[in-house]
């Protein structure tokens, strides 16, 4: 596939549709699209913080930022010996941040980025698109802020396309496509923005919500 045919419209029609891009590794030029026949999301209200984690946010000893760095996020989320992550898709990616529809949430310790998320959002829909830790927990942090920061924007749905044995112990389960095409087709609908409400920044407002939530 061209970097044509990678365009952000072609993407977020993709999107929009249940399908998202991948490649077979970094080298590889070519990106083709994908839509399991099993879908992970991450439920808003039921993201599970154990208590290592609730710990570690009462510690407090990070900070947490959206969109302050996206590209690092991206070139950290590729920075591994395995990455679908490739030329085309670098760039497309960024294209669509520069149109507001990709973002990134950052975590930071001593000024060095150490964990972070990016993805995709359409209506009230946060397409997950990769994570990663340079310290322990980092990307559960990243998860716990940016999943609180959904649920108060007003999303509905967060994908997590697939499911890892990581993000199962967060609360993270498979549906089948059918069901993830009815809550995405409920997500579009909605007119909300991941700008909408400051980023939470205390970790203790979100341990106290998750706590009435569970």
């Amino acid at each position: 596939m061209s970097d044509f045919a990678l365009s952000p419209a072609i993407l977020l029609r993709a999107y929009a549709t249940g399908v998202f891009p991948m490649s077979e590794h970094r080298d590889d030029p070519e990106v083709f699209w994908v839509d399991p026949q099993h879908r992970g999301v991450l439920p808003l209200d039921g993201f599970h913080i154990s208590r290592s984690l609730a710990r570690l946010m009462r510690r407090g000893d990070y900070r947490v930022t959206l969109n302050r760095d996206f590209e690092g996020v991206l070139r950290a989320c590729a920075d591994r010996p395995d990455t679908w992550i490739n030329a085309p898709i670098h760039r497309a990616y960024m294209a669509l941040h520069h149109m507001q529809h990709a973002h990134s949430l950052e975590i930071w310790q001593d000024d060095a980025l150490i964990g972070g998320v990016y993805g995709v959002t359409l209506g009230g829909a946060f397409f997950g698109e990769s994570m990663f830790s340079r310290r322990t927990d980092a990307s559960k942090l990243a998860l716990a802020h940016l999943t609180d920061h959904l649920s108060r924007c007003g999303f509905t749905l967060f994908d997590t396309q697939f499911i890892t044995p990581h993000l199962a112990r967060l609360g993270a389960r498979e549906i089948p496509r059918a069901t993830y095409h009815a809550l995405l087709k409920e997500a579009l609908e909605r007119d909300v923005k991941i700008t909408d409400v400051p980023l939470e920044t205390d970790p203790r407002q979100i341990l106290q919500r998750n706590t009435q939530m569970s």
